[in-house]
């Protein structure tokens, strides 16, 4: 019995210009239902990677394949319009001049009928029966993307790709349409490749995160591993805000004024860097007389004078200046907390909740 290939599988594509590298050897699979998020800063190469599937643009070296077969090579190319791939982007890109129902219509082929039909099966599927005859202009940007998501499907595409489809939508709406759009998706059993630059969209929506770098995938997962196993501070500090603590590694061990990590396999000499996201800074406003050598979960404490303190919706961050070296360190904290500016208090770490990386010598 033969495994049932990916429906969208990527191998090794690269695409340079003038010999600079934009994407650089880049493979991923999606079956037939999973959402996967090409994650990156602007300028990674995420957009470049989406039109290369599309076939608006020919890689430089790699192969793509859909439903275990070729469909681009650096030799071979099946033009985009039979690639069965479904196209979605941030304006949306509707006919001004033709009317929605012309707009879902305008991909398909075959008797009329036949594509009233589909047309008539996808406004109700994206709820707007009855606008047939509007055109986009006088649509709201959530009509108008629900119209374009209706476009998308109407050839029955295997894939689909979208490109920050969901950014010019204001934020009341952003959550809503997104999660409507991707139930419609699976339940056609699309392979949906979505690019963004945002984490926060990518966790949400995302069955796996292939995070972006410099034109590279650096690590690809399910967006609970990704977040809770960062391969290195750069991918932790994309995900959230990060404390960095620095110390030097002398007999697999580093010293910090929060205590000591464990740094086994790391020579004498190298730089470490303990890192920690805001959320895990425990605070007291004594030391309870917790001694330098402390060795409890929460390590050593250490002094620190709260420079602000800023509520932000439902948690607060308050910034101090630390005792030791004057570097700063932010700690948020459910609810309302704001001591003022000049208080003095006690910072521990959870160790459960730290990461520990090479720094740069």
């Amino acid at each position: 019995m033969h495994d049932t290939p990916p429906r969208l599988q990527i191998k090794n594509l690269t695409r340079r210009y003038d010999g600079r590298v934009v994407v650089d050897n880049v493979s991923l699979s999606v079956a037939p239902g999973q959402v996967t998020c090409l994650l990156g800063p602007s300028g990674c190469g995420k957009s470049t990677t989406l039109r290369c599937i599309a076939g608006v643009e020919m890689q430089s070296e790699g192969e793509i394949w859909v439903d275990g077969t070729l469909v681009c090579d650096t030799q071979f190319r099946i033009p985009p319009e039979r690639r069965h791939i479904g196209l979605m982007f941030q304006d949306f890109a509707l006919f001004p001049h033709l009317s929605v129902g012309e707009n879902i219509a305008f991909g398909l082929t075959g008797d009329k009928p036949e594509a009233a039909r589909r047309v008539e099966e996808l406004l109700e599927r994206v709820g707007l029966i009855g606008f047939a005859n509007a055109f986009p202009h006088e649509l709201s940007g959530g009509e108008q993307q629900r119209v374009a998501l209706a476009r998308a499907l109407a050839p029955r595409p295997r894939i689909m790709l979208m490109d920050e489809p969901f950014s010019g939508l204001d934020n009341r709406l952003r959550d809503g349409i997104r999660d409507e759009t991707l139930e419609i998706l699976r339940d056609e059993d699309t392979a949906v490749l979505l690019v963004t630059h945002e984490p926060e969209e990518a966790m949400r929506m995302a069955d796996e995160i292939a995070l972006m770098r410099g034109g590279r995938i650096v690590q690809k997962g399910a967006p609970y591993n990704i977040y809770n196993a960062p391969q290195d501070r750069e991918t932790m500090a994309f995900f959230s805000d990060v404390n960095v603590i620095r110390g030097t590694s002398e007999g697999a061990l580093t010293q910090t004024p929060f205590g000591k990590f464990l740094t086994p396999g790391v020579q004498d000499g190298q730089e470490m860097e303990i890192v920690i996201r805001p959320q895990h800074i425990k605070l007291d406003f004594d030391r309870k007389g917790r001694g330098p050598d402390a060795t409890i979960e929460n390590g050593t404490a250490v002094r620190g004078e709260v420079l602000r303190a800023r509520f932000i919706g439902n948690e607060s961050l308050v910034e101090f200046r630390m005792d030791h070296d004057a570097s700063l360190i932010r700690a948020t904290v459910p609810n309302v907390f704001l001591p003022k500016a000049g208080t003095m208090m006690w910072l521990m770490i959870r160790r459960d909740k730290c990461f520990v990386f090479p720094g740069e010598n």
